[in-house]
């Protein structure tokens, strides 16, 4: 069965979510693939393009990471050149992770081709459609914890 736009009717609200979120893994995978990187490390890279580096601490609840793991994941991409550790000047206890200029340029990079990659799915949707996706994602998303 069929939608009045064409699409299979029927999967519902949470249901299309987590094909979404599917399709955005994938996405992810390839264009790590082509870098050279695992699609944790491409996530990392694309959550440290918004700042000054980020303490351990948040970078764990962004990453949804135990700290194993995420100590794990910060010390393969500090190996390859693409973070550092800095200590934090308000907590000497601690440190912020923070991109080196290798790994801003591979972030950005990343980032681009994640985003032209699923911009080019909504490419023939009417611009109505697709504002009203986003702003629809945009309230979802501002209610995360």
């Amino acid at each position: 069965m069929k939608s009045e736009t064409g699409a299979p009717a029927g999967l519902g609200f949470a249901a299309t979510l987590v094909r979404m979120s599917h399709l955005v893994q994938h996405v992810f995978a390839d264009v790590s693939r082509e870098r050279d990187i695992t699609p944790q490390q491409a996530h990392l890279l694309c959550v440290l393009t918004s700042g000054d580096g980020i303490g351990m601490t948040d970078l764990s609840r962004l990453l949804h990471l135990e700290k194993p793991s995420l100590t794990g994941l910060v010390d393969r991409a500090e190996r390859r050149g693409l973070v550092r550790r800095v200590r934090d000047d308000a907590d000497r206890r601690a440190c912020r992770v923070e991109l080196t200029p290798e790994g801003l340029d591979l972030a950005v990079r990343v980032h681009a081709e994640i985003v032209g990659r699923l911009e080019a799915l909504a490419a023939d949707l009417p611009g109505e459609d697709v504002l009203r996706v986003a702003d629809t994602l945009t309230v979802l998303l501002a209610r995360t914890p």
